[in-house]
């Protein structure tokens, strides 16, 4: 069937949404939508290794406090699987500005600015395969 493959993303829980205790709210929205968890940790990423991992928006004018805000605190990492799984977990996030985001999203709901949207979740196919090697290896992801 066209446009529905199964699929493997990325999500993290950013700092804001560890710091308020929302990790099991936002992986039961995960599993309740169809998406297996299929790998999970909670690491403190280095500001370095921030850098590294979102290299992609070097030239941004948010790179710096983006990766500064997310060496500051706790995340919660994990490889989601399921049916076009890149654009199901799009669709729950919402627009990276809480204030734009579709009410009974997850950036709609817990946001506080567009920095601390909350959650981060893979964009296309080629940034979830960097993304998921930049933090998982292969023992770490159930098959």
């Amino acid at each position: 069937m066209k446009g529905t493959r199964t699929e493997r993303t990325l999500a993290i829980i950013k700092p804001d949404g560890v710091a308020r205790r929302l990790t099991g709210e936002i992986i039961n929205r995960f599993e309740a939508e169809g998406l297996r968890v299929v790998a999970l940790k909670m690491l403190k990423i280095n500001k370095r290794e921030a850098e590294q991992f979102y290299a992609v928006h070097r030239k941004r004018p948010f790179f710096s406090s983006l990766t500064t805000y997310m060496a500051s605190g706790g995340i919660v990492a994990m490889v989601l699987q399921g049916k076009d799984a890149i654009k199901q977990l799009r669709h729950l996030m919402g627009a990276t500005d809480p204030k734009k985001a579709a009410p009974g999203t997850i950036r709609s709901e817990f946001g506080t600015s567009i920095e601390q949207n909350t959650v981060h979740g893979s964009d296309s196919l080629e940034s979830a395969a960097f993304e998921i090697s930049y933090l998982f290896n292969s023992l770490e992801i159930m098959q």
